[in-house]
Protein backbone atom coordinates (compact mmCIF):
# COMPACT_ATOMS: atom_id res chain seq x y z
CA UNK A 1 0.00 0.00 0.00
CA UNK A 2 2.80 2.32 0.90
CA UNK A 3 4.46 1.62 -2.37
CA UNK A 4 1.26 2.26 -4.20
CA UNK A 5 0.64 5.51 -2.34
CA UNK A 6 4.21 6.56 -2.91
CA UNK A 7 3.77 6.05 -6.60
CA UNK A 8 0.62 8.02 -6.60
CA UNK A 9 2.31 10.76 -4.64
CA UNK A 10 5.20 10.78 -7.05
CA UNK A 11 2.82 10.96 -9.98
CA UNK A 12 0.92 13.76 -8.41
CA UNK A 13 4.09 15.67 -7.66
CA UNK A 14 5.29 15.23 -11.23
CA UNK A 15 1.96 16.41 -12.47
CA UNK A 16 2.10 19.48 -10.29
CA UNK A 17 5.70 20.32 -11.22
CA UNK A 18 5.24 19.91 -15.01
CA UNK A 19 4.88 23.34 -16.61
CA UNK A 20 1.53 23.94 -18.23
CA UNK A 21 1.47 24.34 -21.99
CA UNK A 22 -0.29 27.67 -22.51
CA UNK A 23 -0.60 29.95 -25.53
CA UNK A 24 1.72 32.92 -25.62
CA UNK A 25 0.11 36.18 -24.57
CA UNK A 26 -1.37 38.20 -27.45
CA UNK A 27 0.87 40.86 -28.90
CA UNK A 28 -0.58 44.27 -28.22
CA UNK A 29 -0.38 46.66 -31.14
CA UNK A 30 0.14 50.10 -29.77
CA UNK A 31 -2.17 52.70 -31.21
CA UNK A 32 -0.40 55.78 -32.54
CA UNK A 33 0.13 58.27 -29.81
CA UNK A 34 -2.13 61.28 -29.67
CA UNK A 35 0.74 63.68 -30.27
CA UNK A 36 1.43 62.05 -33.64
CA UNK A 37 -2.07 62.90 -34.80
CA UNK A 38 -1.60 66.42 -33.50
CA UNK A 39 1.70 66.73 -35.35
CA UNK A 40 0.19 65.43 -38.59
CA UNK A 41 -2.71 67.87 -38.28
CA UNK A 42 -0.29 70.73 -37.63
CA UNK A 43 1.73 69.83 -40.74
CA UNK A 44 -1.42 69.78 -42.89
CA UNK A 45 -2.54 73.15 -41.59
CA UNK A 46 0.97 74.57 -41.97
CA UNK A 47 1.11 73.68 -45.66
CA UNK A 48 -2.33 75.21 -46.12
CA UNK A 49 -1.19 78.37 -44.36
CA UNK A 50 1.89 78.61 -46.60
CA UNK A 51 -0.25 78.15 -49.71
CA UNK A 52 -2.78 80.78 -48.62
CA UNK A 53 -0.21 83.36 -47.52
CA UNK A 54 1.73 82.93 -50.76
CA UNK A 55 -1.47 83.39 -52.72
CA UNK A 56 -2.50 86.40 -50.64
CA UNK A 57 0.84 88.12 -51.20
CA UNK A 58 0.98 87.50 -54.95
CA UNK A 59 -2.59 88.33 -56.00
CA UNK A 60 -3.93 91.80 -56.71
CA UNK A 61 -7.53 92.74 -55.77
CA UNK A 62 -10.31 90.46 -56.89
CA UNK A 63 -13.57 92.06 -57.91
CA UNK A 64 -15.36 91.97 -54.54
CA UNK A 65 -12.47 92.73 -52.19
CA UNK A 66 -12.16 96.53 -52.58
CA UNK A 67 -15.85 96.92 -51.72
CA UNK A 68 -15.42 94.96 -48.50
CA UNK A 69 -12.23 96.79 -47.59
CA UNK A 70 -13.87 100.16 -48.15
CA UNK A 71 -16.86 99.23 -45.99
CA UNK A 72 -14.52 97.89 -43.27
CA UNK A 73 -12.57 101.16 -43.08
CA UNK A 74 -15.81 103.16 -42.95
CA UNK A 75 -16.93 100.89 -40.10
CA UNK A 76 -13.71 101.64 -38.22
CA UNK A 77 -13.46 105.35 -38.84
CA UNK A 78 -17.03 106.59 -39.31
CA UNK A 79 -19.16 103.91 -37.59
CA UNK A 80 -21.51 103.98 -40.54
CA UNK A 81 -23.44 101.11 -42.13
CA UNK A 82 -24.22 102.91 -45.38
CA UNK A 83 -21.82 100.90 -47.57
CA UNK A 84 -22.34 97.31 -48.74
CA UNK A 85 -25.71 96.80 -47.02
CA UNK A 86 -26.36 93.62 -49.03
CA UNK A 87 -24.00 91.80 -46.67
CA UNK A 88 -24.12 91.90 -42.85
CA UNK A 89 -21.17 93.44 -40.99
CA UNK A 90 -19.45 90.57 -39.16
CA UNK A 91 -17.18 89.34 -41.98
CA UNK A 92 -16.07 92.90 -42.67
CA UNK A 93 -15.52 93.52 -38.97
CA UNK A 94 -13.19 90.50 -38.95
CA UNK A 95 -11.28 92.04 -41.86
CA UNK A 96 -11.16 95.26 -39.86
CA UNK A 97 -9.12 93.50 -37.15
CA UNK A 98 -6.30 93.45 -39.68
CA UNK A 99 -7.00 96.86 -41.20
CA UNK A 100 -6.85 98.41 -37.73
CA UNK A 101 -3.07 98.12 -38.04
CA UNK A 102 -2.94 99.77 -41.46
CA UNK A 103 -3.48 103.43 -40.54
CA UNK A 104 -5.57 103.66 -43.70
CA UNK A 105 -6.27 107.10 -45.10
CA UNK A 106 -9.78 107.81 -46.35
CA UNK A 107 -11.42 111.14 -47.13
CA UNK A 108 -14.33 111.41 -44.65
CA UNK A 109 -16.20 113.57 -47.15
CA UNK A 110 -16.14 110.90 -49.87
CA UNK A 111 -19.62 110.45 -51.34
CA UNK A 112 -19.22 107.89 -54.15
CA UNK A 113 -20.81 104.45 -54.35
CA UNK A 114 -19.23 101.35 -52.84
CA UNK A 115 -17.28 100.42 -55.97
CA UNK A 116 -15.85 103.93 -56.18
CA UNK A 117 -15.12 103.79 -52.45
CA UNK A 118 -12.95 100.70 -52.85
CA UNK A 119 -11.00 102.24 -55.73
CA UNK A 120 -10.60 105.49 -53.79
CA UNK A 121 -9.31 103.69 -50.70
CA UNK A 122 -6.80 101.49 -52.52
CA UNK A 123 -5.54 103.75 -55.29
CA UNK A 124 -6.49 107.38 -54.72
CA UNK A 125 -5.87 108.06 -51.02
CA UNK A 126 -2.14 107.50 -50.76
CA UNK A 127 -2.48 104.02 -49.24
CA UNK A 128 -0.39 101.00 -50.18
CA UNK A 129 -2.99 98.68 -51.79
CA UNK A 130 -0.84 95.57 -51.34
CA UNK A 131 -0.45 96.27 -47.62
CA UNK A 132 -4.16 96.94 -47.11
CA UNK A 133 -5.12 93.81 -48.99
CA UNK A 134 -2.74 91.60 -47.04
CA UNK A 135 -3.87 93.00 -43.68
CA UNK A 136 -7.50 92.36 -44.59
CA UNK A 137 -6.76 88.88 -45.94
CA UNK A 138 -4.75 87.66 -42.93
CA UNK A 139 -7.73 87.42 -40.52
CA UNK A 140 -9.59 85.41 -43.18
CA UNK A 141 -6.61 83.06 -43.48
CA UNK A 142 -6.53 82.53 -39.71
CA UNK A 143 -10.28 81.88 -39.69
CA UNK A 144 -9.95 79.38 -42.55
CA UNK A 145 -7.29 77.48 -40.61
CA UNK A 146 -9.52 77.41 -37.52
CA UNK A 147 -12.31 75.92 -39.59
CA UNK A 148 -9.81 73.24 -40.60
CA UNK A 149 -9.52 72.37 -36.91
CA UNK A 150 -13.32 72.10 -36.77
CA UNK A 151 -13.28 69.72 -39.74
CA UNK A 152 -10.69 67.55 -37.99
CA UNK A 153 -12.58 67.45 -34.69
CA UNK A 154 -15.98 66.89 -36.32
CA UNK A 155 -14.66 64.01 -38.40
CA UNK A 156 -12.81 62.52 -35.41
CA UNK A 157 -16.02 62.71 -33.37
CA UNK A 158 -18.02 60.65 -35.85
CA UNK A 159 -15.17 58.22 -36.64
CA UNK A 160 -11.74 58.41 -35.02
CA UNK A 161 -8.55 60.46 -35.23
CA UNK A 162 -7.47 58.68 -38.41
CA UNK A 163 -10.74 59.71 -40.02
CA UNK A 164 -10.14 63.22 -38.74
CA UNK A 165 -6.77 63.35 -40.49
CA UNK A 166 -8.26 62.21 -43.80
CA UNK A 167 -10.96 64.87 -43.54
CA UNK A 168 -8.41 67.54 -42.66
CA UNK A 169 -6.18 66.50 -45.56
CA UNK A 170 -9.05 66.92 -48.02
CA UNK A 171 -9.82 70.32 -46.49
CA UNK A 172 -6.22 71.52 -46.35
CA UNK A 173 -5.41 70.52 -49.94
CA UNK A 174 -8.70 71.76 -51.44
CA UNK A 175 -7.75 74.29 -54.15
CA UNK A 176 -11.09 76.09 -53.77
CA UNK A 177 -10.72 76.48 -50.01
CA UNK A 178 -7.13 77.67 -50.37
CA UNK A 179 -8.13 80.10 -53.12
CA UNK A 180 -11.11 81.67 -51.39
CA UNK A 181 -9.78 81.28 -47.87
CA UNK A 182 -6.87 83.55 -48.81
CA UNK A 183 -9.12 86.40 -49.98
CA UNK A 184 -10.84 89.16 -48.04
CA UNK A 185 -14.28 87.85 -49.01
CA UNK A 186 -17.23 86.35 -47.17
CA UNK A 187 -17.87 82.92 -48.68
CA UNK A 188 -15.49 80.81 -46.57
CA UNK A 189 -16.27 82.53 -43.24
CA UNK A 190 -20.02 82.14 -43.73
CA UNK A 191 -19.75 78.45 -44.65
CA UNK A 192 -17.27 77.78 -41.86
CA UNK A 193 -19.54 79.26 -39.21
CA UNK A 194 -22.39 77.04 -40.41
CA UNK A 195 -20.13 73.99 -40.22
CA UNK A 196 -19.02 74.99 -36.71
CA UNK A 197 -22.61 75.40 -35.58
CA UNK A 198 -23.61 71.95 -36.83
CA UNK A 199 -20.55 70.34 -35.21
CA UNK A 200 -21.38 71.95 -31.88
CA UNK A 201 -24.97 70.70 -32.12
CA UNK A 202 -23.53 67.21 -32.68
CA UNK A 203 -21.43 67.56 -29.54
CA UNK A 204 -24.43 68.89 -27.62
CA UNK A 205 -25.91 65.40 -27.58
CA UNK A 206 -23.61 64.65 -24.66
CA UNK A 207 -23.46 68.10 -23.04
CA UNK A 208 -26.26 70.40 -24.23
CA UNK A 209 -25.70 73.00 -21.53
CA UNK A 210 -22.20 73.70 -22.85
CA UNK A 211 -22.46 73.17 -26.58
CA UNK A 212 -25.92 74.47 -27.55
CA UNK A 213 -25.13 78.09 -26.59
CA UNK A 214 -21.88 77.84 -28.53
CA UNK A 215 -23.75 76.40 -31.52
CA UNK A 216 -26.17 79.32 -31.34
CA UNK A 217 -23.30 81.80 -31.35
CA UNK A 218 -21.76 80.12 -34.40
CA UNK A 219 -25.10 80.10 -36.21
CA UNK A 220 -25.53 83.78 -35.42
CA UNK A 221 -22.04 84.47 -36.73
CA UNK A 222 -22.97 82.78 -40.02
CA UNK A 223 -26.13 84.89 -40.32
CA UNK A 224 -24.15 88.02 -39.47
CA UNK A 225 -21.62 87.26 -42.22
CA UNK A 226 -23.70 86.37 -45.27
CA UNK A 227 -27.43 86.11 -45.81
CA UNK A 228 -27.41 82.92 -47.86
CA UNK A 229 -26.76 81.07 -44.59
CA UNK A 230 -30.41 81.66 -43.65
CA UNK A 231 -31.08 78.42 -45.53
CA UNK A 232 -29.18 76.53 -42.83
CA UNK A 233 -31.30 77.85 -39.96
CA UNK A 234 -34.20 75.37 -40.32
CA UNK A 235 -31.76 72.45 -40.50
CA UNK A 236 -29.83 73.50 -37.40
CA UNK A 237 -32.99 74.23 -35.42
CA UNK A 238 -34.51 70.89 -36.43
CA UNK A 239 -31.38 69.08 -35.22
CA UNK A 240 -31.61 70.94 -31.91
CA UNK A 241 -35.31 70.15 -31.62
CA UNK A 242 -34.61 66.49 -32.43
CA UNK A 243 -32.12 66.34 -29.57
CA UNK A 244 -33.47 68.67 -26.93
CA UNK A 245 -37.03 69.71 -27.89
CA UNK A 246 -38.66 73.05 -28.63
CA UNK A 247 -37.38 75.20 -25.78
CA UNK A 248 -33.78 74.52 -26.72
CA UNK A 249 -34.44 75.26 -30.39
CA UNK A 250 -36.13 78.54 -29.45
CA UNK A 251 -33.19 79.50 -27.24
CA UNK A 252 -30.72 78.77 -30.06
CA UNK A 253 -32.78 80.90 -32.46
CA UNK A 254 -32.93 83.82 -30.02
CA UNK A 255 -29.19 83.77 -29.37
CA UNK A 256 -28.45 83.61 -33.12
CA UNK A 257 -30.70 86.62 -33.76
CA UNK A 258 -29.01 88.47 -30.90
CA UNK A 259 -25.60 87.90 -32.53
CA UNK A 260 -26.86 89.55 -35.72
CA UNK A 261 -28.09 92.56 -33.74
CA UNK A 262 -24.79 92.82 -31.87
CA UNK A 263 -22.82 92.80 -35.15
CA UNK A 264 -24.74 95.86 -36.34
CA UNK A 265 -24.55 97.63 -32.99
CA UNK A 266 -20.79 97.02 -32.93
CA UNK A 267 -20.54 99.23 -36.01
CA UNK A 268 -23.06 101.87 -34.97
CA UNK A 269 -24.42 101.67 -31.40
CA UNK A 270 -27.18 104.11 -32.37
CA UNK A 271 -28.11 102.03 -35.42
CA UNK A 272 -28.56 105.07 -37.61
CA UNK A 273 -29.86 103.90 -40.95
CA UNK A 274 -31.59 105.31 -43.99
CA UNK A 275 -33.00 102.84 -46.48
CA UNK A 276 -31.47 103.24 -49.95
CA UNK A 277 -33.95 104.51 -52.55
CA UNK A 278 -35.52 102.14 -55.06
CA UNK A 279 -35.21 98.94 -53.05
CA UNK A 280 -37.15 96.02 -54.54
CA UNK A 281 -39.98 94.62 -52.47
CA UNK A 282 -39.43 91.37 -50.58
CA UNK A 283 -41.58 89.71 -47.88
CA UNK A 284 -38.98 90.01 -45.13
CA UNK A 285 -40.49 92.58 -42.77
CA UNK A 286 -41.63 89.92 -40.29
CA UNK A 287 -38.11 88.67 -39.60
CA UNK A 288 -36.64 89.76 -36.22
CA UNK A 289 -33.53 91.40 -37.67
CA UNK A 290 -32.34 95.03 -37.76
CA UNK A 291 -33.74 97.19 -40.55
CA UNK A 292 -30.40 97.39 -42.42
CA UNK A 293 -30.32 93.57 -42.47
CA UNK A 294 -33.82 93.47 -43.94
CA UNK A 295 -32.86 96.09 -46.52
CA UNK A 296 -29.83 93.99 -47.37
CA UNK A 297 -32.16 91.08 -48.02
CA UNK A 298 -34.17 93.33 -50.33
CA UNK A 299 -30.98 94.25 -52.21
CA UNK A 300 -30.19 90.54 -52.57
CA UNK A 301 -33.70 89.94 -53.87
CA UNK A 302 -33.02 92.56 -56.53
CA UNK A 303 -29.83 90.75 -57.53
CA UNK A 304 -31.74 87.49 -57.84
CA UNK A 305 -34.34 89.16 -60.08
CA UNK A 306 -31.66 90.26 -62.54
CA UNK A 307 -30.58 88.22 -65.55
CA UNK A 308 -26.92 87.32 -65.26
CA UNK A 309 -24.62 85.81 -67.83
CA UNK A 310 -23.22 82.33 -67.30
CA UNK A 311 -20.51 80.27 -68.97
CA UNK A 312 -20.29 76.49 -68.81
CA UNK A 313 -18.31 74.04 -70.94
CA UNK A 314 -17.53 76.62 -73.60
CA UNK A 315 -21.03 78.08 -73.95
CA UNK A 316 -22.00 81.57 -72.84
CA UNK A 317 -25.66 81.95 -71.94
CA UNK A 318 -28.06 84.39 -70.36
CA UNK A 319 -29.82 83.34 -67.18
CA UNK A 320 -28.90 80.37 -65.01
CA UNK A 321 -28.82 76.58 -65.18
CA UNK A 322 -29.97 74.57 -62.18
CA UNK A 323 -27.12 72.09 -62.69
CA UNK A 324 -24.39 74.75 -62.90
CA UNK A 325 -22.97 74.33 -59.38
CA UNK A 326 -22.74 70.51 -59.48
CA UNK A 327 -21.08 70.75 -62.88
CA UNK A 328 -18.65 73.41 -61.70
CA UNK A 329 -17.78 71.36 -58.61
CA UNK A 330 -17.10 68.39 -60.87
CA UNK A 331 -14.58 70.48 -62.81
CA UNK A 332 -12.90 72.17 -59.86
CA UNK A 333 -12.61 69.34 -57.32
CA UNK A 334 -9.57 67.02 -57.28
CA UNK A 335 -10.43 63.53 -58.53
CA UNK A 336 -9.36 61.84 -55.29
CA UNK A 337 -11.66 64.15 -53.33
CA UNK A 338 -14.60 63.37 -55.62
CA UNK A 339 -14.04 59.66 -54.99
CA UNK A 340 -13.79 60.07 -51.22
CA UNK A 341 -16.78 62.41 -51.10
CA UNK A 342 -18.99 59.94 -52.96
CA UNK A 343 -17.86 56.90 -50.97
CA UNK A 344 -18.13 58.76 -47.69
CA UNK A 345 -21.60 60.08 -48.44
CA UNK A 346 -22.87 56.60 -49.36
CA UNK A 347 -21.33 55.03 -46.25
CA UNK A 348 -22.67 57.79 -44.01
CA UNK A 349 -26.28 57.62 -45.17
CA UNK A 350 -27.24 54.86 -42.71
CA UNK A 351 -25.54 56.51 -39.73
CA UNK A 352 -27.06 59.08 -37.36
CA UNK A 353 -24.31 61.52 -38.33
CA UNK A 354 -25.84 61.81 -41.81
CA UNK A 355 -28.39 64.28 -40.46
CA UNK A 356 -25.55 66.49 -39.23
CA UNK A 357 -23.20 66.22 -42.21
CA UNK A 358 -25.17 65.45 -45.35
CA UNK A 359 -28.46 67.19 -44.60
CA UNK A 360 -27.03 70.72 -44.11
CA UNK A 361 -24.86 70.42 -47.21
CA UNK A 362 -27.77 69.09 -49.29
CA UNK A 363 -30.15 71.86 -48.20
CA UNK A 364 -27.61 74.63 -48.76
CA UNK A 365 -26.68 73.24 -52.17
CA UNK A 366 -30.33 72.86 -53.22
CA UNK A 367 -31.02 76.49 -52.32
CA UNK A 368 -27.83 77.71 -54.03
CA UNK A 369 -28.78 75.82 -57.21
CA UNK A 370 -31.96 77.89 -57.46
CA UNK A 371 -29.97 81.15 -57.54
CA UNK A 372 -29.70 83.32 -60.61
CA UNK A 373 -25.93 83.90 -60.47
CA UNK A 374 -23.86 81.19 -62.18
CA UNK A 375 -20.62 82.89 -61.18
CA UNK A 376 -18.55 80.33 -59.31
CA UNK A 377 -18.23 77.41 -56.92
CA UNK A 378 -17.71 79.92 -54.12
CA UNK A 379 -21.51 79.92 -53.82
CA UNK A 380 -21.18 76.26 -52.78
CA UNK A 381 -17.92 76.48 -50.82
CA UNK A 382 -19.61 74.64 -47.95
CA UNK A 383 -19.59 71.44 -50.03
CA UNK A 384 -15.84 70.69 -49.69
CA UNK A 385 -16.13 71.42 -45.95
CA UNK A 386 -19.03 69.10 -45.13
CA UNK A 387 -18.05 66.35 -47.55
CA UNK A 388 -14.50 66.30 -46.20
CA UNK A 389 -16.11 65.31 -42.89
CA UNK A 390 -18.22 62.67 -44.65
CA UNK A 391 -15.10 61.19 -46.27
CA UNK A 392 -13.76 60.31 -42.82
CA UNK A 393 -16.19 57.38 -42.72
CA UNK A 394 -14.16 55.56 -45.40
CA UNK A 395 -10.74 56.51 -44.06
CA UNK A 396 -10.07 52.87 -43.14
CA UNK A 397 -10.35 51.69 -46.73
CA UNK A 398 -7.03 50.68 -48.26
CA UNK A 399 -7.45 52.99 -51.23
CA UNK A 400 -8.27 56.05 -49.09
CA UNK A 401 -4.60 56.92 -48.55
CA UNK A 402 -3.96 56.75 -52.29
CA UNK A 403 -6.95 59.03 -52.96
CA UNK A 404 -5.64 61.56 -50.43
CA UNK A 405 -2.20 61.40 -52.05
CA UNK A 406 -3.76 62.15 -55.45
CA UNK A 407 -5.55 65.16 -53.96
CA UNK A 408 -2.29 66.42 -52.44
CA UNK A 409 -0.39 65.96 -55.70
CA UNK A 410 -3.06 67.76 -57.72
CA UNK A 411 -3.19 70.62 -55.24
CA UNK A 412 0.57 71.05 -55.09
CA UNK A 413 0.72 70.89 -58.88
CA UNK A 414 -1.45 73.99 -59.24
CA UNK A 415 0.52 76.06 -56.69
CA UNK A 416 0.26 79.05 -56.52
CA UNK A 417 -2.60 79.37 -59.05
CA UNK A 418 -5.41 77.98 -56.95
CA UNK A 419 -8.25 80.19 -58.20
CA UNK A 420 -8.17 78.83 -61.79
CA UNK A 421 -7.73 75.21 -60.68
CA UNK A 422 -9.51 72.38 -62.45
CA UNK A 423 -8.79 68.68 -62.16
CA UNK A 424 -6.86 66.58 -64.64
CA UNK A 425 -9.89 65.22 -66.49
CA UNK A 426 -10.71 68.78 -67.55
CA UNK A 427 -7.15 69.67 -68.48
CA UNK A 428 -5.88 71.30 -65.29
CA UNK A 429 -5.69 75.03 -64.52
CA UNK A 430 -4.48 75.98 -67.98
CA UNK A 431 -7.78 74.76 -69.47
CA UNK A 432 -10.26 75.94 -66.84
CA UNK A 433 -11.15 79.03 -68.88
CA UNK A 434 -12.50 76.73 -71.60
CA UNK A 435 -15.12 75.37 -69.19
CA UNK A 436 -15.88 78.09 -66.63
CA UNK A 437 -15.46 81.82 -66.07
CA UNK A 438 -15.58 84.57 -63.43
CA UNK A 439 -14.48 83.60 -59.89
CA UNK A 440 -13.78 80.04 -61.05
CA UNK A 441 -10.79 81.17 -63.04
CA UNK A 442 -10.43 84.91 -63.60
CA UNK A 443 -11.51 87.34 -60.90
CA UNK A 444 -9.03 90.10 -61.67
CA UNK A 445 -6.33 88.59 -59.43
CA UNK A 446 -3.41 88.63 -61.86
CA UNK A 447 -3.01 92.31 -62.71
CA UNK A 448 0.28 92.50 -60.81
CA UNK A 449 1.60 89.39 -62.55
CA UNK A 450 0.57 90.90 -65.89
CA UNK A 451 2.62 94.01 -65.18
CA UNK A 452 5.71 91.85 -64.59
CA UNK A 453 5.09 89.78 -67.71
CA UNK A 454 4.69 92.82 -69.96
CA UNK A 455 8.27 93.82 -69.19
CA UNK A 456 9.19 91.12 -71.70
CA UNK A 457 7.48 93.14 -74.43
CA UNK A 458 8.98 96.65 -74.25
CA UNK A 459 8.14 99.35 -76.74
CA UNK A 460 5.05 97.58 -78.09
CA UNK A 461 1.70 99.32 -78.25
CA UNK A 462 -0.73 97.75 -75.85
CA UNK A 463 -4.49 97.23 -75.79
CA UNK A 464 -6.23 95.91 -72.69
CA UNK A 465 -9.61 94.40 -71.88
CA UNK A 466 -9.33 93.73 -68.15
CA UNK A 467 -12.08 92.35 -65.94
CA UNK A 468 -11.22 93.19 -62.35
CA UNK A 469 -11.12 95.78 -59.61
CA UNK A 470 -7.48 96.76 -59.91
CA UNK A 471 -6.26 99.94 -61.59
CA UNK A 472 -3.82 98.99 -64.39
CA UNK A 473 -2.02 102.34 -64.30
CA UNK A 474 -1.05 101.81 -60.67
CA UNK A 475 0.95 98.74 -61.75
CA UNK A 476 2.59 100.54 -64.65
CA UNK A 477 0.24 99.21 -67.34
CA UNK A 478 -0.70 101.96 -69.77
CA UNK A 479 -3.06 100.64 -72.41
CA UNK A 480 -6.17 101.60 -74.33
CA UNK A 481 -9.44 99.71 -74.65
CA UNK A 482 -9.56 98.27 -78.22
CA UNK A 483 -13.34 98.37 -78.20
CA UNK A 484 -13.28 102.16 -78.36
CA UNK A 485 -11.53 102.48 -81.73
CA UNK A 486 -12.03 101.05 -85.22
CA UNK A 487 -10.76 97.51 -85.65
CA UNK A 488 -8.12 98.43 -88.23
CA UNK A 489 -6.36 100.68 -85.69
CA UNK A 490 -5.70 97.87 -83.21
CA UNK A 491 -2.13 96.67 -83.70
CA UNK A 492 0.46 95.37 -81.24
CA UNK A 493 -0.31 93.50 -78.01
CA UNK A 494 -3.92 92.69 -77.27
CA UNK A 495 -4.31 91.66 -73.62
CA UNK A 496 -7.65 90.16 -72.62
CA UNK A 497 -8.94 88.68 -69.36
CA UNK A 498 -10.22 85.16 -69.96
CA UNK A 499 -13.62 86.04 -68.48
CA UNK A 500 -13.88 88.82 -71.05
CA UNK A 501 -13.06 86.26 -73.75
CA UNK A 502 -15.80 83.96 -72.49
CA UNK A 503 -18.33 86.81 -72.63
CA UNK A 504 -16.92 88.55 -75.72
CA UNK A 505 -19.29 90.35 -78.05
CA UNK A 506 -18.90 90.24 -81.83
CA UNK A 507 -16.48 93.18 -81.96
CA UNK A 508 -14.09 91.79 -79.37
CA UNK A 509 -14.31 88.28 -80.78
CA UNK A 510 -13.41 89.64 -84.23
CA UNK A 511 -10.27 91.17 -82.76
CA UNK A 512 -9.36 87.93 -80.96
CA UNK A 513 -9.98 85.79 -84.02
CA UNK A 514 -7.60 87.91 -86.06
CA UNK A 515 -4.86 87.85 -83.43
CA UNK A 516 -2.30 85.21 -82.44
CA UNK A 517 -2.02 84.09 -78.80
CA UNK A 518 1.56 84.42 -77.60
CA UNK A 519 1.46 84.25 -73.81
CA UNK A 520 -0.71 83.48 -70.76
CA UNK A 521 -0.54 85.09 -67.31
CA UNK A 522 -1.69 83.12 -64.27
CA UNK A 523 -4.08 81.02 -66.38
CA UNK A 524 -6.46 84.00 -66.28
CA UNK A 525 -5.18 86.54 -68.84
CA UNK A 526 -4.21 85.84 -72.45
CA UNK A 527 -1.79 87.99 -74.44
CA UNK A 528 -2.30 88.15 -78.22
CA UNK A 529 -0.32 89.86 -80.92
CA UNK A 530 -2.25 91.59 -83.66
CA UNK A 531 -0.36 92.59 -86.78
Amino acid sequence: MFTHLKGRATLSLATIQRPAEVSPPPVRVKAPRRWLFGLAAAVLLAQMAIAMITTAVQQTPTIDEPVYLGASVVYLEQHSLRYNPEHPPLGKLIMATGLAFADARLDPAFQGDQTELGRHLLYESGNDPAKLLLLARLPMIVLTLLFGVVVFLFAADITNRSGGLVALALYAFSPDLIAHGSLATLDVPAAGFVLTSVWLVWRARANPALYLPLAALALGAALATKMNTLAAVPVVLFLVFWQARAKAALAVALIAVAVVWVSYLAVDPLLRWESPPGLPSAPVGWLPFPEPYLDGMRVQAGFENRVWGGYLFGTHYEGSHWYYLPAALLVKTPLGALLLWAAGAVALVKRPAAAYVLAPAAVLLAVAMTGSRDLGVRYAIFVPMFLAVAAAVVAHRRWAALAVALVAASSLWTFPYYLPYSNEVFGGPSKTHLHLHDSNVDWGQDLGRLAERLKRYPAERMWLVYKGAGVPEHYGIHAEDPRGVPEDQVHGLLVVSNTAIAKADEALMALIDTSAPIDVVGHSITIFRRA
